[in-house]
């Protein structure tokens, strides 16, 4: 009886120096793997990429930055912009970009649309809040406001259920506030068409909220405005729109876009 139990306490010894062995074993498999990867997947393989990348296209590896003389450049301190990120531009005298929800408009680092659907009320009449101080702000300027500003700001053509100078504020720009009101009045809500087709890239935004180019119709219809904004004919302004246009990738993926930085870039150095 003694020797049975010596002999089933040794069994259970040696299965248990094994079990030790084994896990002991697998730990410092697994210490390695992670290792091993953790060098190659965070070290080496990026730093691998990004030295073929700066031997190979060094201008699209640091961002294809452009500086004022819309040649690439690869310092910060000499770059206006980034041809691949629009930016915000409100002057007559430039091309402005599609509308932006990304972050305050056109930032890198809250990258996204407004997630609001065709059916949206949100989207197409846009919202208002009040800010801190109690004042009545906009929140999301809505489709119909867009247009608004588009028709005014390019002399398009429109029927409105009431007269545009009533939503002006003392300085004679649109007041966005009242704007807004106005389409979201449940009684008599603000009717304003268009007569011309508008672009759906002048109104809406793109899904990344960075998108830098505009459609050839869009850059058209502004072409008159930048043409009178700077004193130069509109065959001038046309001619630079198709000298910044990007065709569509092997002359058949995708649509024919105007490139907003480059072209404004361009338009400067035409004066």
């Amino acid at each position: 009886m003694i020797t049975k139990d010596i002999n089933m306490n040794t069994d259970k010894q040696i299965k248990s120096n094994g079990f030790r062995t084994e896990l002991a074993r697998q730990l410092r498999i697994s210490v390695v793997a992670t290792t091993v990867l953790t060098i190659i997947v965070s070290g080496a393989y990026p730093a691998l990429v990004w030295g073929l990348a700066q031997i190979a296209f060094p201008h699209k590896a640091n961002g294809s930055l452009i500086d004022r003389n819309g040649k690439a450049t690869t310092k910060d301190s000499d770059a206006v912009g980034s041809s691949l990120i629009g930016q915000n531009v409100s002057d007559a005298k430039y091309f402005h970009p599609r509308p932006s929800s990304a972050g305050g408009g056109y930032d890198a680092t809250a990258s996204g649309g407004s997630n609001l659907g065709p059916t949206s009320a949100k989207l197409l009449s846009g919202t208002t809040k009040k800010d801190d101080k109690g004042k009545e702000v906009v929140d999301f300027d809505g489709v119909q406001d867009r247009i608004v500003h588009y028709c005014t700001e390019n002399a398009l053509a429109f029927e409105s259920s009431a007269p545009i100078k009533t939503f002006e504020d003392g300085q004679g720009n649109l007041d966005d506030v009242k704007l807004i009101k106005a389409f979201n009045d449940d009684k008599s809500p603000l009717v304003f068409t268009p007569k011309n087709e508008i672009p759906a890239d002048a109104v809406t935004a793109s899904a990344s909220g960075l998108d830098p180019h505009i459609s050839l119709a869009n850059a058209r219809i502004q072409a008159s405005r930048v043409a009178a904004a700077r004193k130069m004919t509109e065959g001038q302004v046309k001619h630079l729109i198709e000298e910044n246009t990007d065709r569509p990738g092997l002359g058949i993926l995708g649509d024919s876009a105007v490139n907003v930085l480059r072209l404004n870039i361009a338009l400067d150095a035409a004066r």
